[in-house]
């Protein structure tokens, strides 16, 4: 049997991500050490000096021990108040830093994500609270940054959605009840993914045109509403599905497909269902854990430097 040095426990990875449970508690104990660190990050790197609006110059704040135990710092020299909540998704909230912290964890620690149900019984809160602070954390925190695509771009068009009542069974597609999704990703690179109001070449070809750089090459399906793309500068070339050739060469749209795949499997295996209204909620948080997948250790870091900022 292998030693093990309780003095120094380790844990295996019981996920994908190389930041352990371990690391998290060691780092974020409790609810004072989680407003510390909100404070240091985005005013006070010291623990007590930051600027001091009212008096135009750099001050000695102090957090004052007061029976409401108020999150806020106190000016030294004119009494004001900053609270490091303000401005960000823990503002006025009644769950606490340090649930926020671990919900915000267990979200990026996964390859799938986790359900609100799951969120539910590992921080003891009701249903109705952990869907509203995963919904906050997607909507608000996992949002594109607009970084433009370019080299080598696939584009693949999606349905996502269960079987309407009283529809023929297996026929997702076009024309179906499922909800169009449109993605792109740089090879190698980010990726970018978007609900659709429909898969029309003037909808999809706007997208391309906001984050695409001009020149780049551009691989597709046979679909034709990308018919559009060489006009607008852009080299393009197909590989047709239809008849039963998948790649041709460098010519696929197989890592677009598969982010389609993972998305799916993530919709089926842990939420189960995603209505319309959500979806591109959901199609973020995927979006924003795969182009982070290269830095695992930072990802959950990544997000709470979002959540630091106004």
């Amino acid at each position: 049997m292998a030693h093990v040095n309780r003095n120094n426990p380790t844990r295996a990875k019981s996920s994908d991500s190389d930041y352990s449970l371990m690391d998290f508690m060691r780092d974020f104990p409790d609810d004072a050490t989680c407003l510390e660190w909100l404070w240091r990050t985005r005013y006070a790197a010291d623990g007590e000096t930051a600027r001091c609006e009212p008096c135009g110059k750099t001050r000695t704040f102090k957090r004052y021990a007061t029976a409401q135990q108020r999150q806020s710092w106190t000016c030294t020299t004119c009494g004001t108040h900053v609270h490091p909540t303000a401005g960000t998704i823990f503002h006025k909230s009644s769950t606490s830093l340090h649930l926020w912290f671990y919900a915000m964890y267990l979200m990026t620690s996964t390859r799938c994500g986790i359900s609100a149900k799951q969120l539910e019984r590992e921080i003891g809160v009701t249903y109705k609270t952990a869907w509203r602070m995963m919904n906050l954390i997607r909507n608000e925190l996992m949002f594109d940054e607009g970084t433009p695509l370019g080299g080598t771009v696939e584009m693949d068009e999606a349905y996502i959605g269960g079987k309407r009542r009283g529809s023929p069974r297996g026929r997702p597609g076009r024309g179906s009840h499922k909800t169009p999704v449109f993605g792109m990703v740089e090879r190698g690179g980010q990726i970018a993914a978007y609900t659709m109001p429909n898969l029309t070449g003037a909808e999809m070809l706007s997208h391309v045109e906001k984050r695409v750089l001009p020149q780049s090459m551009i691989y597709t399906d046979e679909y034709s509403a990308y018919s559009g793309l060489a006009a607008r500068g852009y080299t393009h070339e197909r590989v047709n599905h239809s008849t039963g050739v998948y790649v041709s060469g460098d010519v696929h749209t197989n890592t677009i497909e598969g982010f389609w795949a993972l998305l799916k499997h993530g919709i089926r295996g842990v939420y189960h269902s995603v209505s319309a209204k959500h979806l591109q909620g959901y199609l973020s948080e995927y979006v924003w854990r795969w182009n982070h997948r290269d830095q695992p250790a930072a990802m959950f870091l990544s997000l709470l430097l979002r959540a630091a900022k106004p």
